[in-house]
């Protein structure tokens, strides 16, 4: 457990964050399909892209991690799988674990992805799967539910046309997306459901970067040809967006500055425009170049809004809500019910245990402005939860946060850098 030491004054701070999650594990992924070798810097190392890492070793692929110095080189196999079975153990990943399914596709052979308790209990993947089978790929749930183990008896992807359900997770077009180029016929796939575009924007720039063309009809159709190959490269991740929200939202409530290097508004990252939120709410944003800059009002405003497109800050506006003049609420979020924990009900569960009145709805929440009370916060085996939470202790003490190291998901140091505001 960890107790959070407020702030008495404004912060005035520069931050540099580490590298997306979401480029690193795509662009490790790409990179292994690519012939040959290609170099990625300010790679993010984490847990989620360890076990990325680790998976792709065992299934064959070559790569030298630099953690130092925020790299890893990697000998991509040109689409082939070279082993014919593999166990494959992927934490809480959930980026992982669907991107590999239609990777293991393009093999020969049988795999198992398995992972964490949350894998095999809250974090559903039956859609892609039945996605999967309309492309005649034999893949199934070892306990015909919708989570995992899987077990993929792969035999090559010839591809073709599907219909995929991305409304739970983007990440399951993502994962049909990056294997596309090695299908023999490519693949065309038609997205039913409300999706998170951003996500599919990240994946696209990726398939872009490294050499293969990717056209969509508004989000609806998309067709990848096959026959494309991916070129092996030198490919700079830029830093995580939505672990940059954390240090927006510090300058916020604590009426301060903060600046975060390398990273611009013109990023793919949905999660960037959270900084536009907090402009709606009376933060001045000052976008400079490469850049952001975020100065805290004296007191923020409430706001109601749609944060589909940008759920993963979802957290970061509900534990500085309480600051706010009026409420906050926040819509269209149910699909995070489905995430590392239900969302929805940790926020309620916390900022009520925190003296917040809360109400909750099945998409979201609204939140009212309170005086808080001291407590200990539960994280849920959830990065995003403790990292959001602890934004509250910067103006109030008493806040502690169990379970800290669950920010080694995708932020190992996070608490290091929160520290540095000081």
């Amino acid at each position: 457990m960890i107790e959070i030491q407020p702030i008495q004054k404004p912060i005035n701070a520069t931050v540099t964050v580490p590298g997306s999650k979401s480029y690193t594990n795509r662009a490790l992924l790409v990179a292994a399909l690519a012939e040959g070798r290609s170099l990625l810097t300010g790679a993010l190392f984490s847990d989620d892209t360890h076990y990325m890492c680790e998976a792709l070793r065992k299934l064959g692929v070559q790569i030298e991690a630099d953690e130092e110095g925020c790299r890893f080189e990697v000998v991509g196999n040109g689409g082939k799988i070279p082993v014919d079975h593999a166990a494959l153990y992927i934490g809480n990943a959930g980026t992982a674990a669907r991107s590999l399914v239609s990777y293991l596709a393009l093999g020969k052979g049988e795999f198992i992805i398995d992972g964490d308790a949350p894998m095999r209990r809250s974090r559903p993947i039956s859609d892609l799967l039945d996605a999967l089978k309309q492309l005649d790929v034999n893949v199934r749930s070892k306990f015909d539910n919708d989570f995992l183990p899987l077990i993929v008896r792969a035999n090559g992807l010839k591809g073709g046309k599907t219909r995929l359900d991305a409304s739970k997770s983007s990440q399951f077009l993502t994962s049909l997306m990056l294997a596309a180029p090695y299908a023999e016929k490519g693949i065309i796939i038609e997205v039913v459901g409300e999706m998170k575009t951003p996500y599919i924007d990240i994946t696209t720039s990726v398939m872009k970067a490294f050499g293969v063309d990717v056209s969509h009809d508004n989000y609806k159709f998309f067709h990848i040809q096959g026959g494309q190959r991916y070129q092996p490269r030198e490919y700079p991740i830029e830093p995580d967006a939505s672990n940059a929200s954390y240090f927006f939202a510090a300058a916020a409530v604590t009426g301060g500055c903060v600046r975060v290097t390398n990273l611009s508004t013109d990023s793919a990252q949905g999660d960037v425009r959270f900084v536009n939120v907090l402009e709606r709410m009376g933060c001045q944003v000052e976008r400079c170049g490469d850049d952001i800059e975020v100065i805290g009002p004296e007191r923020l405003k409430g706001i109601d809004l749609d944060m589909k497109a940008i759920s993963d800050t979802s957290l970061t506006l509900a534990a500085i809500a309480p600051f706010a003049e009026s409420p906050v609420t926040i819509r269209n979020i149910e699909h995070t019910r489905h995430q590392e924990t239900d969302r929805i009900h940790a926020m309620v569960t916390e900022l009520r245990k925190l003296g917040v009145p809360v109400i909750e709805r099945q998409d979201g929440v609204e939140i009212s402005p309170a005086q808080i009370t001291p407590a200990e916060i539960e994280t849920y085996e959830d990065h995003r939860v403790a990292m959001g939470f602890s934004l509250i202790g910067l103006k109030v003490p008493g806040i502690r946060i169990k379970d800290p190291g669950c920010v080694s998901k995708t932020f190992p140091t996070f608490f290091d850098v929160l520290a540095t505001l000081r």
